[in-house]
Parts: C-alpha cells; sequence; structure tokens
C-alpha cells in the first residue's frame, strides 16, 4: 500500500457546447487508482469508448494482487491494461454497427508504496505540481505533438501560431487491434499535486493558469480548485467535455500501516 495519504477529488463537466459528455472518470482510492478517458468518434460512440476503457482498466486492476513494491511491475500492469482495453473497445467496434469508428483517450496512475506508476494513449494528460513548478508527466500522441518533436517548431505555441490544430490524434484506443503505450514511473514526495485531465481543460486553460489555481491550493481543500478549473475552462469557452482529477500527496505514515492509506472528497 501507499506509505503516504492520499486525497483525491475530481469533476467531469458537459462544457457549453457539445450535447452529450464523452469523457469518463474512475477513482478508487482503496487501490490508489485513478482513470481518466475521452472518448472519440463524433456520432461512432465516444462515450462507449470512454466508459468501456475505464471499466476494463479498473477491473484488470481490482482482478489481482497489485504490486505494491514493485514499480516496474506495477508499469507493466499499467500497460496491459491499457492493452486490455484497447482490444475490447477494438473488438467491440468491430461487432456493433453503432460504435464503428469509436476511440478513446486514457491516462491513468497507480499509486504503489512511494511512486505513482501511469501510462496514457492519446492526449488525456497528467501534470505534476512540485516546488511550484507545473510539469507534464504524460506525452501527447497528436499530430501538433508529432512536429514539434520532430523539429519543425520549437513549442507547441510556436506550431499553433503556424495554423497547426491541436486535436488531431495520431494514437487512441480502438484506432486497431494493437496500441503502443507510453508509461513511467515516479516518486511520490508530501506536498506533490498531480492533475489528471482531458483536454477540455487543457484545450482552454493555459498552462500557467493551472500551475496557479494549482498552487492557491496548498493545504487546503482540492474541491473549490477543481471547481476552479471547470469554472475558467467554461469561461474560456468551454468547447468541450471537461474532466479533471486532483491527487495530492500528504504526510508519510508509519512503514506498517494497515487499512485503507487514502481518503478520497467526493465531487
Amino acid at each position: 500500500m501507499c506509505v503516504y495519504k492520499l486525497e483525491l477529488d475530481w469533476r467531469t463537466d458537459l462544457g457549453r457546447v457539445r450535447s452529450r459528455n464523452e469523457d469518463s472518470v474512475s477513482v478508487h482510492a482503496d487501490c490508489g487508482l485513478v482513470v481518466v478517458a475521452d472518448g472519440v468518434g463524433g456520432a461512432s460512440a465516444g462515450d462507449v469508448a470512454s466508459k468501456l476503457a475505464a471499466e476494463t482498466i479498473t477491473e484488470r486492476f481490482r482482478s489481482q494482487t497489485l504490486p505494491r513494491t514493485d514499480r516496474d511491475k506495477a508499469r507493466l500492469l499499467a500497460e496491459a491494461a491499457v492493452e486490455e482495453a484497447n482490444r475490447a473497445i477494438w473488438k467491440l467496434a468491430q461487432t456493433d454497427a453503432d460504435c464503428v469508428g469509436m476511440g478513446t483517450t486514457v491516462v491513468l496512475g497507480f499509486a504503489g508504496a512511494e511512486w505513482l506508476a501511469y501510462a496514457n494513449v492519446g492526449d488525456s494528460r497528467l501534470y505534476r505540481l512540485r516546488d511550484g513548478e507545473l510539469e507534464q508527466l504524460s506525452h501527447d500522441h497528436s499530430f501538433i505533438q508529432e512536429v514539434v518533436d520532430q523539429g519543425f517548431f520549437r513549442t507547441l505555441d510556436d506550431a499553433r501560431r503556424y495554423g497547426i490544430g491541436a486535436n488531431i490524434l495520431t494514437r487512441a484506443l480502438g484506432s486497431g487491434p494493437e496500441v503502443r503505450v507510453n508509461s513511467d514511473v515516479v516518486e511520490l514526495r508530501t506536498g506533490d499535486l498531480f492533475l489528471f485531465c482531458t483536454d477540455g481543460l487543457t484545450g482552454m486553460v493555459p498552462v500557467e493558469w493551472l500551475r496557479k489555481v494549482l498552487i492557491a491550493a496548498a493545504d487546503k481543500e482540492l474541491g473549490p480548485a477543481a471547481e476552479a478549473l471547470v469554472r475558467v475552462a467554461n469561461e474560456r469557452g468551454g468547447k468541450d467535455n471537461i474532466t479533471l482529477v486532483l491527487m495530492r500527496v500528504g504526510e508519510r505514515l508509519s512503514e506498517d500501516v494497515t487499512g485503507d492509506p487514502a481518503s478520497a472528497a467526493a465531487p
């Protein structure tokens, strides 16, 4: 189990333009698992894909003994859970005419003893605020990120100014029978604040604004910060569904503590 106290809060919002919420969020404080997914495909059941991804990943984690002290096994489990979700979405899309073309992005985090294992596909993101610095841990699978990675532009802002669209995915669950998953493990430290979110947030709210809201949440309840992020995204247009999870690492607990190490504040 995690040797740190964890605080969790989350929100999902329709936004101001979409008629249907195609995001899904799954938060399980008892096992330290967070899953955020953003369905794609428009009329092609994006909401079905995101829900299936969240459910499949959650079931994979709940169906086996979790590797609390083995960070490498935890990272491989995160990858395997995402790959299983991809196969489930692909299979359903091949057999159900209403689901043809559906897909979803996903980002997940699993808190082990002293670390967080994470994985992502698409452009749903994971950030960490530490010592006032906000760092994106996940890597976007999008065309705009690809042209930056290949050196055509120095930054994402440069690419946007040139007219490169930010919503073209190069990788998503359900787009094929197999998928390449990005994954890694980072150490936990008291005071760390993690943000899992869909692009309905990051597409509307500049990174510096995210940083300021999260800094303001230090030593305070997470609920108001979650509400503020949704409100700002809507005030700036709310062009997509908005989903986010905040995870704060609290004080270090006794090494031999038993029971549920995490406390969650429901929205």
